[in-house]
């Protein structure tokens, strides 16, 4: 709103200052503060609202140390992260976007989710929340509506470079040829960007094209199947992580840094002419989403650091898990996800690994023997005499290793 208020004055007025918010860097960092600032003064108030309202943590006793203590802290504090990034995002976005509307949709969608499965669990003393299944059918039909748009939508389109070859012809032409010259019109493209591949990029329609090339037109059903797959894994992944103070948010903070450098080089014509990866033209307005995201996890990092004041609830660990697995599809960096979000993943294995195991161990040998002292796999580590601070210290040094790679795989061809 703010952003078509100074357009506004900028058109009409010639307002002084007004045009700053032409630039993405200037309201990505407004974003940042204002998100901070909400997340901070405001949490506190919704914090003390929710222990009057009686919105405590029902701890199992897991046998692990410092659990105990963690009774009756406030849950569903995903609303503080919430509202800390929709509130800039819609002063300072250009809410027209494709993908900042998605963004949105999912950000309402999954919290909408959460809160349910919070509420049944702490007002109707239901302590499994929503069943699995809706659970499911929501990430499903998220998975729909974002693979559908995405591959739908007009304004969802990239720019691929000229042939080497051209482009050294208009070089030589004229040796000060901006970039976007230098790249063909825009155009409809299920192409997308993998690590360790010539051109680092793949065509989904590649899938089915081999069979029969008439079969492309079907390459829709193959794009929304492998949406829904991400944003059901990445939310599930995103929600397991969440159980001790800070991990979730901080891990995820680091995730969402990585993808707004990502949209950013990706949405500018130079950074993407220079760093030679695909352009996509109108991403980079995702930049002032992330920003907001960010500063929303940073800022609830105040209150859930150990010794954690709130915890995000479901509330929270499943719209941070949708909003990542979003922006990662809209980047088309969907398939650094099991890289970038290698704490996600582990988090993930490690549950599938045990339950598989035991499950097993116990229909051959008639008694279920883990692999781990404990899933999640942070649990395992509590298990094993680490503090929760070092061991979440620990998985933020990793995350920031696993985006450092991340970043690094686009020049790994």
């Amino acid at each position: 709103m703010l952003y078509y208020l100074f357009d506004y004055l900028e058109q009409q007025f010639q307002f002084p200052g007004a045009s700053l918010f032409g630039f993405i860097t200037f309201r990505a960092a407004v974003a940042v503060i204002l998100s901070l600032l909400i997340s901070t003064i405001f949490g506190k108030r919704i914090i003390r609202f929710l222990q009057r309202q009686q919105v405590g943590e029902t701890i199992r006793d897991l046998g692990l140390e410092g659990q105990v203590e963690k009774a009756g802290t406030p849950t569903m504090g995903g609303i503080i992260i919430i509202l800390a990034t929709l509130i800039p995002v819609l002063l300072l976005a250009k809410l027209e976007n494709v993908y900042i509307v998605l963004l949105i949709v999912t950000t309402v969608w999954m919290g909408t989710i959460g809160f349910i499965d919070d509420y049944i669990k702490k007002f109707k003393n239901n302590k499994e929340g929503l069943k699995g299944r809706f659970k499911v059918l929501g990430q499903v039909g998220l998975g729909i509506i974002i693979g559908a748009t995405l591959f739908f939508h007009k304004d969802v389109t990239i720019r691929e470079k000229l042939p080497v070859a051209q482009q050294q012809e208009l070089l030589a032409e004229n040796p000060e040829t901006s970039a976007s010259n230098l790249f063909e019109a825009e155009k409809k493209s299920t192409k997308t960007t993998i690590p360790f591949v010539k051109g680092n990029e793949f065509d989904y329609a590649d899938l089915i094209t081999w069979i029969n090339p008439n079969l492309e037109k079907y390459a829709w059903l193959i794009f929304i199947i492998v949406a829904i797959f991400i944003v059901t894994a990445v939310s599930n992944g995103a929600n397991l992580t969440d159980g001790i103070d800070g991990l979730a948010a901080g891990s995820s903070a680091i995730i969402a840094l990585t993808l707004g450098i990502f949209a950013w080089v990706s949405g500018n014509i130079i950074f993407s002419e220079y760093l030679n990866i695909m352009y996509i033209p109108k991403v980079e307005e995702i930049t002032i989403y992330i920003a907001a995201f960010v500063g929303a996890l940073v800022g609830f990092l105040w209150y859930n650091a150990y010794p954690a004041q709130v915890f995000m609830g479901d509330t929270g660990s499943l719209t941070i898990g949708g909003i990542i697995a979003v922006i990662a599809i809209a980047v088309r960096k969907e398939w650094l996800i099991p890289l970038l979000c290698g704490i996600f993943l582990a988090e993930n294995l490690s549950v599938v690994m045990q339950v598989s195991y035991f499950k097993y161990t116990k229909k051959k040998f008639g008694e279920g023997r883990r692999i781990f002292k404990m899933s999640p796999l942070h649990h395992h580590y509590q298990k094993s005499g680490y503090h929760e601070s070092k061991i979440v210290t620990r998985f933020w040094i990793v995350g920031i290793l696993l985006a450092i790679l991340s970043i690094v795989t686009l020049k790994i061809r």
